[in-house]
């Protein structure tokens, strides 16, 4: 299978290897990928990419702060008119006060005023209480899956429980390999050329493979430098990784690991500046083939979410994005398409804005680039949070079979904006309001904060509760309250992305590295593993077999990608001089094997059996006992 033709081909390749059927991609994809400028020509530009109604500001964490000033101003305003005083209403220009306290510019609020009109607002009525009834306005979605959710062929037809390498490699398949190796091989040969002095032999496939069980047998086991893990001399050496590969080799590798062709890379480069340059080109193979291996080994269940993962690095890049709210908060941003289970269905890595924007807004495009009904069918319920939530996103949604929930901004375009009968601080805990408008609802509710979901899938209230400590009269005690069915269900299948960024995070494969690509590639593999550990899970509970916890199952896919057992053989700790070729016979008895001793550097065919130190054992020269007086150890 080529894996450098486009996605579609690749897909439809794919899928019929498997024994599967295609559909032609959905028409609302759109690409991820541009040259464009990552940040807005101007404020009013951003906040429009986002969704945001620039006629009011963005709220974030003050929302309910700034309804309850403006419910208290309208109480107070009432009650002078009950009581006959003249109102006197400052003007928001003159008076108007910022976040910091300042007084606000004129400029900047006429420019909001000219940016918007107030024909978003369209609902004009109140917000309703739980007591009054809710009900659909539609049946509910019906699911119909592509194919049935869960393992694919030809994992699916197993009568046993596939090893850990093996579901690896549905990923990291030979053609992957394949590329990985021949553009490495590539890249040291243009680095000789340019005289660069290292020793090269081209890698193997199999070779690679053991690069890559190393690089996760060093994400169980840390180590501060990567030399650290061919230390010999201390009581911090560590044995494992020298059996399978030599340290010069391995960091040869590492130098000249590519996943695209270097000539093709400098093609790329000389498109800078135009739309035909690709930023992600040096990603391309792998990116494309792990996106197609992830949707076509694996089908998700109903319950999907969509959120951000940042993938930490310093490198100064025009990919590098900044969020406040995120653990990393610098790094490369990727769009992830998960399941409840955690699985990695689908991921797009941001770089910029896209060349053929809809016009509906950056997070509108980011999830219809994600959720593909030809891909995935109808009927599934999708949660995000409120950076993508919009009336327009769940409408369209909505007419495409897809139901959808999430947590929502009220600075939103399409948003009701009424105040009547709206929650404020002094609202007691469990308050519901709610506003439907056609399939969307939005629900306002009351915990330790405000809380506003929009959903396509759920009524106001259905009568659940939920135990919270409150106190009452100076004592902490467990009492019930409402909560709608939107939180309940967002809560329970919202956390999809997050688990499997913890499974990521718990034995990560990446390293410091000076080349940003590199930080990708080693999240490839973490983004394969983890699928395979998930695919084993599933596999074992089909079976009714017991599964190996995430530690086992990267212990044994680690030696089985190295070639090497698992037992560890008993070692001899006596300092025995020993041939380093046992078994010689005629004239190859003192040549065979031999290496040069580690003190006066002539070649020897002994070492220390322990140490694995070739050492002299002759009458006029004997360094192995030499260099074990503690004197000369280094």
């Amino acid at each position: 299978m080529d894996l450098q033709t486009p996605r579609d081909e690749k897909l439809s390749a794919f899928c019929e290897a498997l024994g599967l059927t295609p559909a032609a991609d959905d028409e609302n994809e759109l690409s991820m990928d541009s040259s464009d400028p990552d940040f807005a020509d101007s404020e009013d530009e951003a906040e429009f990419l986002e969704g945001i109604d620039p006629l009011h500001e963005d709220e974030g964490d003050d929302v309910e702060e700034k309804e309850d000033e403006v419910n208290e101003e309208k109480d107070e305003e009432e009650k002078k008119d009950e009581e006959g005083e003249d109102t006197i209403v400052p003007s928001v220009v003159a008076l108007g006060k910022g976040r910091n306290g300042s007084r606000k510019s004129p400029f900047k609020a006429n420019k909001r005023k000219r940016s918007r009109s107030e024909t978003h607002s369209s609902y004009n009525g109140r917000w309703k209480t739980e007591k009054e009834p809710d009900h659909l306005p539609h049946p509910p979605l019906h699911f119909f899956p592509k194919r049935k959710p869960g393992v694919q062929p030809p994992l699916l037809y197993s009568k046993s429980n596939p090893c850990p390498s093996e579901i690896f490699k549905m990923y990291f398949d030979q053609a992957t390999i394949k590329i990985l190796c021949v553009n490495t091989n590539k890249n040291a040969a243009r680095h000789l050329a340019a005289g660069k002095n290292f020793k090269w032999t081209d890698v193997t496939e199999g070779e690679m493979y053991q690069y890559i069980g190393l690089t996760l047998y060093m994400g169980i086991l840390k180590r501060p430098q990567i030399k650290d893990f061919w230390r010999t001399s201390t009581i911090f050496q560590v044995a494992y990784p020298s059996q399978v590969m030599s340290r010069d080799r391995f960091l040869n590798i590492t130098t000249n690991m590519h996943m695209s062709d270097p000539v093709a890379d400098a093609v790329n480069d000389g498109k800078k500046g135009t739309p035909e340059y690709d930023r992600l080109h040096r990603l391309r193979p792998l990116y494309d083939s792990l996106q197609i291996a992830c949707k076509a080994v694996y089908h998700p269940r109903q319950h999907l979410s969509v959120d951000e993962r940042m993938v930490a690095t310093k490198a100064k890049i025009s990919l590098k994005q900044y969020i406040k709210r995120k653990p990393t908060r610098w790094g490369i941003k990727l769009f992830v398409l998960s399941d409840n289970t955690g699985y990695t269905v689908d991921f797009q890595i941001y770089s910029g804005r896209t060349l053929q924007p809809s016009g509906k807004g950056m997070c509108f495009d980011v999830v219809m680039s994600l959720i593909k009904k030809s891909y995935l069918g109808s009927g599934y319920h999708i949660y995000c949070d409120n950076f993508y939530t919009s009336p327009m996103l769940f409408s369209h949604l909505y007419e495409l079979g897809f139901g959808a929930c999430g947590t929502f901004r009220s600075t939103r375009i399409g948003v009701p904006k009424t105040t009547k009968n709206a929650l404020t601080k002094k609202s007691p805990r469990g308050s519901i309001r709610w506003i439907r408008e056609g399939p969307l609802i939005f629900v306002n509710w009351m915990n330790m904060r405000m809380v506003s979901m929009c959903s396509t899938l759920h009524t106001a209230f259905s009568g659940d509760t939920i135990k919270r400590m409150e106190k009452v009269k100076g004592k902490l005690q467990e009492l019930e309250f409402p909560v709608p069915p939107a939180v309940m269900d967002y809560n329970r299948y919202m956390g999809g992305v997050d688990l499997s960024d913890q499974l990521i995070g718990s034995y990560s494969s990446r390293r410091k590295s000076r080349k940003w690509y590199m930080t990708i590639l080693h999240h490839f593999i973490d983004i394969a593993v983890t699928n395979s550990y998930l695919l084993h899970k599933e596999m074992c509970g089909k079976l009714e077999e017991r599964a190996m916890t995430h530690q086992q199952f990267l212990e044994q896919l680690t030696t089985e990608l190295c070639g090497v057992s698992q037992k560890v053989q008993k070692m001899s700790y006596d300092h025995l001089p020993v041939a380093i070729v046992e078994g010689a016979t005629g004239a190859k008895k003192t040549t065979e094997g031999r290496r040069k001793c580690r003190l006066c550097k002539r070649a020897t065919p002994f070492m220390c059996e322990a140490c694995k130190l070739p050492l002299c054992v002759i009458v006029d020269r004997n360094c192995h006992k030499v260099y074990h007086s503690s004197s000369n150890k280094k």
